[in-house]
């Protein structure tokens, strides 16, 4: 069984609120050429890959903003980090719980204390 592939590219341009779709680098304006082109030279940049259906699905999911389905290391390393986060504070509150409790605790204390040795 012979292989086909199906080599295209897709530039999608967004100024403003306004989003633009190019075939090529060629089809782009020479003005926002430019602006592409240093954007794409800096440390920030990167190409996409995409291999199937999903894969442009989930572009079109991340241009309009939505959250993607896919799960990677790096959003799996950000739910773990969250999650430490959320139990250091959680700790935090249980452990200010309890001091109230004790703070409470000694102050009844120290007023029947005093009750009894006012006298």
């Amino acid at each position: 069984m012979s292989r086909v592939t199906l080599k295209s590219s897709t530039i999608f341009i967004s100024v403003g609120n306004k989003t633009e779709v190019y075939r090529s680098v060629d089809e782009v304006p020479p003005t926002l050429r430019k602006k592409l082109e240093q954007s794409t030279n800096s440390i920030n940049s990167a190409t996409i890959l995409i291999a199937d259906r999903k894969g442009k699905e989930e572009i079109v999911r991340a241009i309009r903003g939505l959250p993607s389905s896919l799960r990677s290391r790096l959003t799996t390393s950000l739910r773990k980090e969250a999650r430490k986060q959320s139990r250091a504070i959680g700790q935090w509150t249980v452990l200010l719980q309890n001091w109230s409790e004790i703070a409470l605790a000694a102050a009844i204390g120290l007023a029947v204390w005093l009750l009894f040795n006012s006298r």
